[in-house]
């Protein structure tokens, strides 16, 4: 990999600054999810036990009024990170001044600090996300070196990351991926940029409009693109098949019909559906071939469609998952993206990259994460990775 790394780094008696992504659900200060925090401690450690000073920084949700700070602390993300580590974490209820200025002076070789909310910074005029210059430089005097880790926010131009990025380069200050960083970028890149043939990305999810720039790039580089979800309904429509009351979005049939066009025989999408008269997961559902019936909606591929599928990925060499094959969230409608994630879970010999909220929950749900090469931490970073736009907090980070 061409960027600097943390293990590139010497820092031993350093500061090191850390952006992590601990935007973890957090309800009456329970956490709901750790993942994120445990898929950062690898960098942490690595820090510590190499006697820097980790000082930790992240968001959490928005912040738009003060009523909001309370349930928007980073307090209980310090407890659990301390939990997790098996050694206390110093938290600091600021994001600038005295309070954490003297905490880090106050540190020693392999102590951790986390401070507080970067986006309790966004009510005094979006500081943090319309990346203000003067918070990026001011962050960025409080350590001698900056390790971003938050491939989730890698997509954004924030005071957090590229702010202290660019305003520690001119401090001739390294900046540098941490481990979940640089494996993403590894993997991430690497399935866009380098795949293994048979090369299959696997698209879902409500909208074409969503979907539409990672299409179009990956039909350049995969040998196939398989669709599901609610976007399949627009290529349908592209087709001349009958879509019934499904989802449909009528601007964006015209470039289905180019997509499909341009597309050949590398885009598969399903033969059959289960449908329903009502988006409701209780009412009577039925499988049908081809068009959907007037009066029906698709909710889900059929059984032909996900044998279909399995058929085009067997032999894969490399696989990205992106988004879900039906409506995930219903019990009755989740079998397609369930019976997706299960049959990669048995593709030993293939790189497997799954990203996206609803795809990461079912491989999670069919406890088949272990069997797979990648989970990305970031959607919406992914995403735009996938569609080969440069990301911003990559980007900010020193070449080697």
């Amino acid at each position: 990999m061409a960027k600097l790394t943390v293990s590139d780094l010497d820092v031993k008696d350093k500061k090191v600054l850390m952006r992590v992504d601990f935007n973890v659900p957090v309800k009456d200060g329970v956490i709901g999810d750790d993942n994120r925090i445990v898929a950062a401690l690898p960098t942490i450690k690595y820090i510590i036990e190499h006697d820097g000073k980790a000082i930790l920084f992240s968001h959490l949700g928005r912040v738009k009024t003060e009523d909001d700070k309370k349930a928007l602390t980073m307090r209980p993300v310090a407890q659990r990170l301390s939990d997790l580590l098996g050694k206390p974490v110093t938290f600091v209820p600021a994001t600038r001044g005295k309070q954490l200025e003297d905490a880090i002076a106050d540190m020693k070789d392999g102590d951790v600090l986390l401070f507080e909310n970067t986006r309790f910074e966004d009510l005094d005029g979006k500081k943090e996300s319309g990346n203000n210059a003067e918070l990026g430089q001011y962050w960025a005097s409080l350590g001698d070196e900056f390790v971003n880790d938050a491939f989730g926010t890698a997509h954004r131009e924030h005071a957090s990351n590229v702010g202290i990025a660019t305003a520690m380069k001119a401090a001739n200050k390294p900046v540098a991926a941490g481990f979940l960083m640089e494996k993403e970028i590894k993997f991430l890149g690497n399935a866009v940029d380098n795949p293994k043939h048979p090369f299959v990305a696997i698209l879902g999810g409500a909208k074409v409009s969503d979907k539409i720039g990672v299409i179009d790039h990956l039909l350049d580089k995969a040998d196939k693109v398989i669709i599901g979800g609610g976007m399949t309904y627009t290529f349908y429509a592209a087709k001349g098949l009958k879509i019934g009351n499904s989802l449909v979005e009528k601007d964006k049939i015209d470039l289905a019909k180019q997509i499909l066009a341009k597309a050949g025989d590398k885009i598969v999408l399903p033969t059959d559906n289960v449908v329903a008269e009502k988006f409701d997961n209780d009412v009577p559902s039925k499988v049908v071939e081809g068009d959907i019936p007037d009066g029906y909606m698709a909710l889900d591929i059929g059984p032909k469609s996900i044998k279909a599928f399995e058929d085009v990925l067997k032999d894969a060499k490399t696989v990205v998952w992106n988004g879900p094959m039906g409506v995930f969230e219903m019990s009755n409608y989740a079998k397609g993206t369930l019976e997706v994630g299960k049959f990669l879970g048995t593709l030993s010999d293939a790189t497997t990259i799954v990203g996206g909220g609803d795809s990461t929950a079912a491989v999670k749900q069919l406890g088949v994460g272990d069997k797979l090469t990648h989970i990305s931490t970031g959607g919406g970073a992914s995403l735009e990775y996938l569609e080969g736009k440069t990301l911003p907090g990559i980007a900010a980070i020193s070449d080697k």
